[in-house]
């Protein structure tokens, strides 16, 4: 995994000059969701890519509270306090996730991504 985050970080500065960092997270948070739900959806044959999956996920929402509490980011308090408590959730249900597995659980974190996604594309 921790090569698809070097790739990752090498993509990211590639496309920095092309791609807004909006559209970048918006465009990570996708891939997480689909990645997601592409377990819950083949539960029987995909749920060895489970750990990958909220992996994944869970990283990608590290890099994004890293982001968020940078002390450069202008994004006012109120947003950033929102963020956190998403991200508190989403690592929460991660860890509720692995203990106890079924295909209905990642239904929350798959919105999430996708709603936080769709928002930072103006949608």
């Amino acid at each position: 995994m921790q090569n698809g985050f070097n790739a990752y970080a090498a993509a990211a500065k590639t496309a920095q000059s092309v791609v807004s960092p909006r559209e970048l997270e918006a465009s990570l948070l996708i891939k997480a969701a689909m990645r997601l739900q592409a377990v819950a959806d083949d539960w029987n044959l995909r749920d060895r890519e489970l750990d990958d999956a909220l992996t994944y996920n869970r990283r990608l929402w590290t890099l994004l509270v890293s982001a968020v509490t940078a002390e450069d980011n202008p994004l006012p308090v109120g947003i950033k306090t929102n963020i956190l408590g998403l991200a508190n959730f989403i690592f929460n249900q991660t860890f509720r996730i692995s203990s106890d597995p079924h295909p209905q659980a990642l239904a929350a974190l798959i919105g999430i991504n996708r709603d936080i996604a769709a928002g930072l594309r103006g949608r």
